[in-house]
C-alpha cells in the first residue's frame, strides 16, 4: 500500500508540474512566436484560440475553407460542448472570429479529420473542435487591415 502511495504521489506531482510549466513557459513562448512570426512554420500548424472564459491557448489546426478544426487534448474544450460557443483566433497573423463546438457524437468524423490534422498521433486521443468562421467578421477585419 506504502508504494501505490508514493508512485500515486509522483504522479500527481509530474502533473501538476507538467500544468505549470505548459501555463508559465511552453504556452506563453508559443504565443509570443505566433503573433510575431504569422509565417513562420509553427504559425502553419498552430493558432492561437481565445475562449469564452478569455483564456487564449496555442493548439495545432486545420484549415479547410471557412471551417477550422483543432485538436483538443487538455479540457478547455469542455467551454465548448453543446452548441458551442463564439472565439477568437489568430491564424497566420489574421484575427478571425467563429462558432466553435466540441465534436462528441460522431467518431467517424473525428476520425477522418484526425487523419489529416494529425496523422501521426494516437487516434484514441483528443477532441474534435470545429470553429465555423464569421465570414462577415473575417472580411471586415481583412478589410481594415488593408492599405490605401
Amino acid at each position: 500500500m506504502k508504494y501505490v502511495l508514493i508512485v500515486v504521489v509522483a504522479l500527481l506531482v509530474l502533473v501538476a508540474g507538467y500544468a505549470v510549466y505548459m501555463a508559465r513557459v511552453a504556452n506563453p513562448s508559443a504565443e509570443r512566436e505566433l503573433r510575431e512570426e504569422p509565417d513562420g512554420e509553427r504559425a502553419r500548424k498552430v493558432m492561437l484560440i481565445t475562449l469564452p472564459s478569455g483564456q487564449t491557448l496555442p493548439v495545432n489546426y486545420l484549415r479547410e475553407g471557412d471551417t477550422i478544426y483543432a485538436a483538443a487534448d487538455g479540457r478547455w474544450w469542455h467551454q465548448l460542448r453543446g452548441q458551442g460557443a463564439p472565439v477568437e483566433l489568430l491564424v497566420r497573423g489574421e484575427t478571425l472570429m467563429g462558432q466553435a463546438r466540441a465534436i462528441e457524437d460522431d467518431p467517424d468524423h473525428r476520425s477522418a479529420v484526425f487523419d489529416r490534422l494529425r496523422p501521426s498521433a494516437p487516434k484514441f486521443f483528443g477532441t474534435l473542435v470545429q470553429i465555423d468562421l464569421a465570414p462577415f467578421v473575417s472580411e471586415s477585419r481583412n478589410l481594415l487591415h488593408q492599405d490605401p
